[in-house]
This record gives C-alpha cells, sequence and structure tokens, in this order.
C-alpha cells in the first residue's frame, strides 16, 4: 500500500528554490552595476589624464583646417589650446548638473576676411585711418580674440548637438563690414553637399575688454565701439524680483532711488559689468557716446533683464537712455526710459526710417516698450513728454514693422501751441519766417520742397490736437486738429480743422508722392469767423469786422506748398456778412493793405458799415481771375477786377467804386493794386482822377453855389438791392479742377 500523500510539503518545494536562488541574481545584478560603474569610472579617469596630459597644440592643425573649411576663410589658433574637466555644471539643474563638461581654451585666434572682400572707408594700403581705433583688426582680418574660454556640455553630443555652456571672451577685436553693392562679411557661405546633422548654441556670452567695429558703405556708416570691464559691486539685497520678469516703472524708480550712490548698479539693482564708448560718423554726422552694460549676455534664457544705459549723439539727434532687455539675444522685451532731442524730427529719418515732418528743435522724454527684433520689431513709446519749439508736446507712438512697409500710429497733444512752430512743416525756412521776403525775392509763401522720396519708407496714423494756438503777437486760434494718414506714399490730411474766431476753417489735403511732381486735390471750408475776434484790440472796440464764410476747391501739381498754389485749378469764394471798416480799425489789425485801401476809397477818419462783401475767383494753373468781387456799403458798391497769380504772387486788381452818396471826386476813382504779396502796392489812378478834378474845376466856376447847396445823391439801396444776389454765390459748391474754373470772368470796371 503506497505511502499516502503530503500535497502541502511538495507545493512547498518551489517556494524553497526560488528563494534560494534570489540573492543569486540579486548579487549577480548588483556585480554587473559595479563593474558598469567601474568601466565609467575607468573611462572618465582614462578621459580626465587625457585631458590632462594630453598635447592639444597638436590638434590645432586639424581644427584650423575644419574652421577654415567650414567659413571659407583662414582661421587660425596662433596661441596655446588647452582643455579642462568642468564639474559641476553651474548652469544646469538637477542631475543634469552633475555631468562633467569640458572647458576649452585657447590663445590668440585669427579670422579673415572673405576672399577679396574689401572694408569699405579702408586706406589704399589697408592700414587703420586716422580717425580710426588702432585697436581694431587691419583690412584683411575680420576678427583677433586674444583669450577665448568654451565650456562644452557632454550629453547632447550623444544627439549631435553642441552645447556651449559659456563663451568668455578676453580683449576681442571684431570689425564687421558692408559695402556699397550689400555684401557683408558675417555671412558664412554654406558648402555644397547633403548637411552634417550637427547643430550647436550657446548660452551665455562675456566679454572682458575689446572692440567693435562696424562699416556699412550702403549707410555710409563708420564706427567703432571700445569696450572694458568695470568692477561690479552687489547689491547688499537683491531688488530685482524672483521670477526674473522686466521690474516695473515703479519698483525701478524705487531701486534708483536706493542705489544712486553706486554707479555700477542700473536702477533696478541689477549690477553693470561692462562700460563702453562709441565714436564714428554717419554721413556727414559725428557720432560720439558712452554707456553701461551688464557684463554677462544670456542667449538661452527668454527673461534675463540685461541691463543697458547709453548716451549717444549723432549730428543733431541726442539720445539718452537706460532700462533693461529681457532677451538680448532677440532684441526683445526691452523696457527704458528714452530722453530724445534734436535740431528737427525729420532728421530722426536717417537714423531710425521714422518719416517725420520738418520742425523746430524738439526734446522729449518717456517709456520705449516693445521689441528691436530685425523684421519683427514692435516698439512704443508712451506716454511722452516734451517740448518742439516753443510748444509743448505729449502722447503716444507705436511702430509696428512688417510689409511692404512699415507703421506708424499713435496720438499727439499740444495744450499751448506756436503758430511759428507749425512753419517747417509748412515748408517755411524757419520758424515763424519773419524776415525773408526780400531774401526770397519778395515772395511769401513756403517754398521748401516736400521730401516725397521718403513717404514709401512708412505709412502712418497720426492723430493731433492743438488745444490753444498761439500766434506771433499772442493772438489766439484754437482748436487745431489733424489727422494724417500716408499709405503707399499717398499722404491724406483730413479733417485738417482750426477753430479760428468763433468759427472753423475745415479742409481735406490729399497729395500723391508716387510721381513727380506731387499730385494733390486741395477742399476747404470757412464757416461763420467773426472777423473781429481774430484781433483783440478791435474786439475791445466793441466793432465788428463781420462774419466770414467761404470754400476752396483746387486741383494741383508741385512740390511744396508754393508749388501746388502756383499751379492750382479750380475756384475759391470768400463772404463777409455785416460789419464796420475803418483805417483805424484796420491798422490796429495790423492789415495794412485793407487799411491803406479803405483810407483812399472812405477817407482817413470814415467808419463805414458793411453790408456784405463777395470774392468769388476762378483759378487756372495758379492765376487767380475774379469772376464776381464786390463790397456793398452804406455808401457805395465797390467793385474790384483783376488777377492774382498765386505762382509769382504778383497782383493786378482795379478796385472801382460806385458812390450812393456824392463825396466830391475822390470816392468816384478807381484804385488800382500792383506789386506782390510781400510788396503790394496801392495807388489812385491818375487819368480818371485829373479828368474828374478838372470837371469838378469847370462845375465851380459856373455853378459855385449850386455846388455848395444841391446835395446830389444816389438813394440807398436795401439790402436784398446788392447783397441778395451776391450772397446767393454761396449756395453753389465749389469745384477742383476744370470744372470748378469754368466760368466767365467779370469784366474789367469802367
Amino acid at each position: 500500500m503506497p505511502p499516502p500523500a503530503h500535497p502541502s510539503a511538495d507545493l512547498a518545494r518551489p517556494d524553497t528554490a526560488t528563494a534560494r536562488h534570489a540573492p543569486t541574481l540579486g548579487r549577480r545584478i548588483a556585480r554587473w552595476l559595479l563593474i558598469a560603474l567601474g568601466l565609467a569610472a575607468a573611462l572618465l579617469l582614462v578621459l580626465g589624464v587625457l585631458l590632462a596630459v594630453m598635447d592639444w597644440n597638436r590638434a590645432k592643425p586639424w581644427i584650423n583646417e575644419k574652421v577654415s573649411e567650414a567659413t571659407g576663410r583662414h582661421f587660425a589658433i596662433e596661441g596655446d589650446l588647452s582643455a579642462a574637466w568642468r564639474w559641476p555644471q553651474p548652469l544646469e539643474d538637477g542631475w543634469h548638473r552633475w555631468i562633467p563638461g569640458v572647458t576649452v581654451q585657447a590663445e590668440r585666434l585669427v579670422m579673415d576676411q572673405p576672399q577679396g572682400f574689401a572694408p569699405p572707408f579702408q586706406r589704399a594700403d589697408g592700414k587703420a585711418r586716422e580717425d580710426e581705433d588702432a585697436s581694431l583688426p587691419q583690412a584683411a582680418t575680420m576678427a583677433r580674440i586674444d583669450h577665448a574660454t568654451a565650456t562644452v556640455r557632454l550629453l547632447p553630443l550623444l544627439g549631435r548637438h553642441l552645447s556651449i555652456d559659456t563663451v568668455a571672451l578676453t580683449g576681442p577685436q571684431v570689425a564687421l563690414a558692408r559695402t556699397a553693392d550689400g555684401t557683408n562679411n558675417w555671412t558664412f557661405a554654406r558648402k555644397d553637399g547633403p548637411r552634417s546633422g550637427w547643430s550647436f548654441d550657446v548660452d551665455r556670452l562675456v566679454i572682458h575688454q575689446g572692440t567693435l567695429g562696424y562699416a556699412d558703405g550702403m549707410k555710409d556708416l563708420d564706427l567703432q565701439a571700445r569696450i572694458d570691464t568695470i568692477d561690479t559691486i552687489q547689491p547688499s539685497a537683491p531688488a530685482s524680483p524672483a521670477s526674473g520678469a522686466p521690474a516695473s516703472p515703479a519698483s525701478a524708480a524705487s531701486a534708483a532711488t536706493a542705489d544712486t550712490s553706486n554707479p555700477a548698479l542700473s536702477p533696478d539693482g541689477m549690477p553693470y559689468g561692462l562700460r563702453f564708448e562709441l565714436k564714428g560718423r554717419y554721413a556727414k554726422a559725428q557720432i560720439k557716446g558712452t554707456g553701461r552694460a551688464g557684463q554677462v549676455i544670456s542667449l538661452r534664457n527668454k527673461v534675463v533683464n540685461y541691463p543697458l544705459q547709453i548716451d549717444a549723439s549723432a549730428g543733431s539727434v541726442a539720445l539718452s537712455a537706460e532700462g533693461v532687455l529681457a532677451n538680448p539675444g532677440a532684441l526683445s522685451g526691452l523696457d527704458f526710459q528714452v530722453f530724445l532731442q534734436g535740431a528737427s524730427m525729420a532728421d530722426l529719418y536717417e537714423l531710425t526710417g521714422l518719416v517725420l515732418p520738418s520742425t523746430p528743435p524738439f526734446a522729449t522724454r518717456g517709456r520705449l516698450t516693445g521689441s528691436l527684433e530685425p523684421e519683427r520689431a514692435v516698439w512704443e513709446y508712451s506716454d511722452f513728454r516734451g517740448k518742439v519749439g516753443q510748444s509743448d508736446l505729449q502722447g503716444s507712438l507705436k511702430y509696428t514693422s512688417g510689409k511692404p512697409r512699415p507703421r506708424l500710429t499713435g496720438t499727439m497733444t499740444s495744450n499751448q501751441l506756436r503758430l511759428a512752430d507749425l512753419g517747417p512743416a509748412l515748408g517755411t525756412r524757419q520758424p515763424g519766417n519773419t524776415q525773408p521776403a526780400r531774401s526770397r525775392g519778395g515772395k511769401v509763401l513756403p517754398d521748401s520742397q516736400f521730401a516725397a522720396e521718403r513717404w514709401n519708407a512708412m505709412d502712418m496714423d497720426i492723430v493731433f490736437k492743438g488745444r490753444h494756438i498761439i500766434r506771433p503777437e499772442s493772438l489766439p486760434l484754437q482748436d487745431l486738429s489733424l489727422r494724417a494718414v500716408m499709405e503707399n506714399a499717398q499722404l491724406r490730411l483730413a479733417p485738417l480743422t482750426f477753430g479760428v474766431a468763433k468759427g472753423k476753417i475745415e479742409s481735406q489735403v490729399t497729395i500723391d508722392g508716387r510721381a513727380a511732381p506731387l499730385k494733390a486735390q486741395i477742399r476747404g471750408t470757412v464757416q461763420g469767423l467773426q472777423l473781429s475776434a481774430l484781433f483783440p484790440k478791435v474786439e475791445l472796440m466793441k466793432k465788428s469786422f463781420g462774419r466770414m464764410d467761404g470754400a476752396i476747391a483746387l486741383a494741383s501739381t508741385g512740390n511744396s506748398v508754393a508749388g501746388l498754389l502756383g499751379h492750382g485749378t479750380g475756384e475759391m469764394r470768400l463772404y463777409v456778412r455785416e460789419g464796420t471798416l475803418s483805417k483805424q480799425m484796420l491798422d490796429l489789425a495790423a492789415l495794412n493793405l485793407g487799411s491803406i485801401i479803405v483810407g483812399k476809397l472812405f477817407g482817413e477818419d470814415k467808419e463805414v458799415h458793411l453790408r456784405c462783401a463777395v470774392a468769388d475767383f476762378t483759378v487756372v494753373d495758379g492765376l487767380a481771375t475774379t469772376r464776381t468781387v464786390k463790397m456793398s456799403t452804406d455808401d457805395a458798391v465797390v467793385e474790384a477786377t483783376g488777377t492774382i497769380d498765386l505762382g509769382t504772387e504778383a497782383l493786378d486788381l482795379r478796385i472801382k467804386p460806385e458812390s450812393l452818396e456824392w463825396k466830391f471826386f475822390s470816392l468816384r476813382s478807381p484804385l488800382y493794386v500792383r506789386g506782390t504779396f510781400g510788396d503790394p502796392d496801392v495807388g489812385v489812378e491818375a487819368g480818371p482822377l485829373l479828368l474828374r478834378a478838372g470837371a469838378a474845376v469847370v462845375a465851380a466856376v459856373v455853378a459855385p453855389a449850386a455846388l455848395a447847396l444841391l446835395p446830389i445823391t444816389v438813394p440807398a439801396a436795401d439790402d436784398d438791392t446788392h447783397c441778395k444776389p451776391l450772397l446767393d454765390l454761396a449756395r453753389q459748391p465749389v469745384k477742383p479742377g476744370a470744372q470748378g474754373a469754368a466760368g466767365a470772368a467779370s469784366r474789367p470796371a469802367r
């Protein structure tokens, strides 16, 4: 009989075997791990020994050949080459920090210009010019570095990526250049064939004392910068936020107050490590400047708050700026306080590409934020304040790069705007333009050429408001508002509105700058001007020149304000209702021509009640010819005929009064107005005056008593007789071009 089975004992045997083999497997794994670690340690030891004892100078010919082949120009390490371990890695986090790196050091590195490349502005013998920094390399050499250090991470090499932790350059001398045909020396030609598959990047760049030159034959720019290391003084407490975000203006101002005694710290408490000096020229403008910057430039981190401060000038333009670059590698994340001044805003075009009008000397201070990244620049100059001439100016501007043109938008306001400060923008030769009718042959219309060749460089949409306009005689014009839109070299000023004398002048101007001469459409209206309000001395007399309305419409070609008016075709009208005129009032208003005419027509002391006046002109190629020019008073209806040449500024008018009440012969004598805008000549026509004088003598001889007693009068006309048909013209719209110029001109008054 078989023995009884014991299943529990049989089942326990496999568990016992597994338990017996488990320590053996663990020991094997541990043994292999120890072997692997030992091999790694041995490998590191061997590599360490190799790095320590290997003469790396033997590798220089191979390195020089490979770099020269890759860059397409001669490269050489003329000094010693060595390598050493770097461990731990200071810029890494976590376990990556404990993976060793290799620091390579090289002395006296030289890179030549591309073959056949001749930098602009060089002497024929290739030596430095007298105005050039002697430390810059000679013409045949692009760069020379006294000492260079690069720390390489090993782990990325497994993925065919060369990752350089830090590049430190001591005594770099680099000369960048671009010739007039656009060829430059910093673009490395790619070799034909398949790509190597390798890539590389650099995290940080540290510079110790060097020189950088830039010569640009396209822009006629020749600039040198000398860089020196300064001793940094660490702040007693961290001033920048832990997050690394750009400091706010408030915090920056606070830090600046706290650290003004320490010139090595930026306003937000970050240390400066470099100082630099600039010198050179831009065209004929001399460039000079100084500044400070952080010593370490991070090219990897997106937010680093790299401090930068600069004071520089180029010709008449001067800049002072201080702030931070959040990402210096991309020239983005800038936040600067900027002070800018110059002789004219138009001078900024060559330096910045901004198309701005000619102005008197200006100075502004504001905050500049955004990005200067090439082809993708977007920046804003916000909350700036300053002066242009004697006028205040404040506002914000935004610049956006793009294709086919960049665009500038914004708003600007002036609370006290001197009319004279608008002169350069209109084309006068100087603010106020008080002198120079004689030096310009008696002409007074602005004749400076528009810089239309610049208009295609930028689009813009700018709104400007002048809250209070001050004329040179302190006579107020109110509420100037303007919207200037430029697109595809076409400038549109609409609306352009002046609040004047309790009324307004509103106009729309379109100028096409795509071809020469410029083509323009000019439309304008005059609405409800109380003329005496223009002249406070007259208004104090409780007198009124009357209310003026009118309109103008011209189509024209020309390259200046004078040119556009001198070639305009269309029509213009002005209307005046209910006023009082006298030579004394016109003298107070400094209206010399009107004073002379009124004095000769009505007498020196006579006040004349003006019922209405109309001036209706056709304009053909700048020649304005009277269509209807009449003035109705209680004493007479005065008619003018003739021409006004807007091109030559010549006057040729005949003014004939038709008396409603006989005032001997003087009122019946026609006047002539000749000369120019700058030098008008008003006189009495001699022939008719002598004829009337002779008739008066005969009458006096024949009937002296009758002459004395008989008031030969013409019944006074009511308003409808003369004014209604004249003022009915106001209902007809003015038209530019040949359509507006059509119509019969008035016949000369006899």
